[in-house]
């Protein structure tokens, strides 16, 4: 008998324990402290300079999904601002337009820091920069180049480019650049450069004397795989996911994860819904684009496809980007009132990425990025007020505060550290 009773003894401690260890409000506070301790750090956050304005910045809580109000409110510290510029020809005149699209957001973000908000947010250049303004209470910007065709072929702009703040650069986006070949040309199996010309070859050394992490999420396998031959410093996937769950062009498969790792580089997990589960993705999104074509024709505007956005005129373009954060609010609202919504692509979904990821090549090589205001977005981390939901998750996962602290920015930190220590020696 008393062993009968020894065992309902274990059993209820067991189920104590295992009830504890589930309890909703524990894991949330537990969450909370450690989201309050660790440098939250989103590598990618495109930007649209019309929101850098004495009359409409980031001091305000805008449409944007990423603004300072709802980095407060989500606990965010770092956002990477990037620079980017979509595909156009290779000519002296398309170079030239490209470069003021770019030198206009290299102007913004420094308006943002040094204007509009130096008391609320700064510009970092380095790891240190990033403790210090975090230590002041601060939030913290830091700018990402995102395709370097406006560079044109003159390499002395990457210098410029560093000097305005650019501390990571990829050198194509969709589309071959001057430098590389963009993962898009899987689609079609054309390619310009089999991998990187030779300006793009000497970009790597120029990116490397200069301490500027290579970012290798747009560029194609062919391309990475030459600039991890030719780098003397670690690189970086500023916004990719894991190809072995979701099978994009934009994901990196295992054997170039395990490239990666071998290299001491990060990659940056990207919470973008389509990298993350397709067949969720595209059921979701059917639905949903009925819903964003009612509210585009209550308000009577045009509304285009995300997809469409390379064909538009520059006006259509500029009415896409204006519209398109107020169409996808309302959009999301109205799917509340609905009860047969498909369900959408979810935190959980994207840390089951990071889990794999970290089975695979080690906690010390993933960290975690949005794509906010560039597509990126997700259920429970649609912007950056619910970045906490991230951490949670990550909690609920077992995962330790000093690996939450990894994957939030000190494995980022780590490789810019190293990014910048080869520099100095190339110096």
């Amino acid at each position: 008998m008393k062993y009968f009773i020894s065992f309902i003894c274990l059993l209820s401690i067991i189920s104590c324990s295992e009830t504890k260890k589930e309890d909703p409000e524990a894991l949330t506070a537990k969450a909370r402290e450690i989201h309050e301790k660790v440098i939250t750090i989103d590598t990618h956050d495109d930007i649209n300079v019309k929101n850098f304005t004495d009359s409409i910045n980031y001091t305000q809580r805008l449409e944007t999904q990423l603004n300072i109000p709802k980095m407060e409110e989500g606990g965010l510290d770092v956002a990477w601002l990037i620079v980017y510029t979509g595909q156009d020809s290779l000519t002296p005149t398309a170079y030239a337009r490209a470069e003021e699209n770019a030198m206009a957001k290299f102007d913004a973000i420094h308006r943002l820091c040094e204007d509009i908000a130096p008391d609320q947010i700064g510009l970092a250049l380095s790891s240190q920069e990033v403790r210090e303004l975090h230590k002041e209470g601060k939030k913290v910007a830091m700018i990402g180049v995102e395709n370097a065709y406006p560079i044109g072929e003159d390499l002395a702009n990457f210098e410029k480019y560093h000097q305005l703040g650019a501390r990571y650069v990829s050198l194509s986006h969709n589309g071959h650049s001057q430098f590389a070949d963009s993962n898009t040309g899987e689609a079609d199996s054309v390619w310009s450069h089999n991998g990187l010309s030779e300006i793009g070859k000497n970009a790597v050394y120029e990116m490397n004397r200069l301490g500027i992490m290579i970012d290798i999420s747009h560029p194609a396998k062919s391309s990475m795989k030459q600039m991890i031959e030719l780098s003397k410093a670690p690189l970086i996937a500023s916004h990719s996911s894991a190809r072995a769950l979701c099978d994009h062009s934009r994901n990196l498969d295992d054997e170039q994860l395990q490239w990666l790792k071998e290299n001491g580089g990060v990659v940056q997990t990207v919470a973008f819904s389509s990298y993350l589960n397709t067949e969720k993705d595209e059921k979701y999104k059917a639905y949903m684009k009925e819903l964003y074509q009612q509210v585009a024709d209550s308000l009577d505007i045009n509304w285009y496809e995300r997809s469409q956005f390379r064909s538009l005129s520059p006006e259509q373009r500029a009415e896409f980007i204006e519209n398109y954060p107020k169409v996808m609010a309302m959009g999301k609202e109205l799917a509340k009132t609905k009860t047969d919504v498909p369900p959408a692509v979810n935190v959980s979904d994207f840390v089951d990425h990071i889990d794999y990821m970290v089975d695979l090549i080690g906690i010390d090589h993933v960290g975690i990025s949005s794509d906010f205001d560039g597509g990126g977005g997700i259920e429970g981390w649609s912007d950056a007020s619910e970045t906490f939901n991230v951490t949670l998750e990550l909690v609920k996962r077992g995962y330790s505060e000093e690996e939450i602290a990894k994957l939030w920015g000190e494995n980022l930190l780590r490789v810019l550290d190293e990014v910048q220590a080869v520099a100095m020696e190339i110096q």
